[in-house]
């Protein structure tokens, strides 16, 4: 009986974190100020939540069925595959276009000497720098 207790309790801890996690990311989303900044809601804090969720389902179905689910792994699997590299590729396609951003972010850090810090856009390997 307690076995049971205590997994209902890991379940919906992970079903309650994964909810945060997802509102987070969307907040994130809907009130951050450029495209760079936007960018983090989805791909970190709502993959997180998401996670969560499927961990919690697994869990779950797991408790009640006796066996793992192997579709709920392969989609946790494949969003945390995924998601960073759409991530990257979107991230690398707001600089190809010139997106414009806030100023507090744009890649000067007091670390950086001012030889180590390129022109925008970065040129191309292969095209030179003209």
């Amino acid at each position: 009986m307690t076995h049971y207790v205590i997994l209902e309790g890991v379940i919906s801890l992970l079903l309650i974190a994964g909810g945060a996690f997802v509102f987070i990311g969307s907040l994130g989303l809907a009130h951050l100020r450029d495209f760079y900044m936007r960018l983090h809601g989805p791909t970190k804090a709502t993959t997180l939540g998401i996670g969560c969720m499927l961990a919690a389902s697994m869990l779950y179905f797991w408790v009640t069925e006796g066996k793992p689910d192997i579709q709920e792994m392969l989609i946790t699997l494949f969003l945390f595959i995924t998601a960073p590299v759409s991530a990257h590729l979107l991230a690398k396609t707001g600089l190809h276009l010139r997106l414009k951003h806030v100023e507090k972010t744009a890649g000067r850090p007091a670390e950086l000497r001012p030889e180590e810090v390129g022109e925008k856009p970065v040129p191309h390997p292969d095209r030179g720098h003209g």
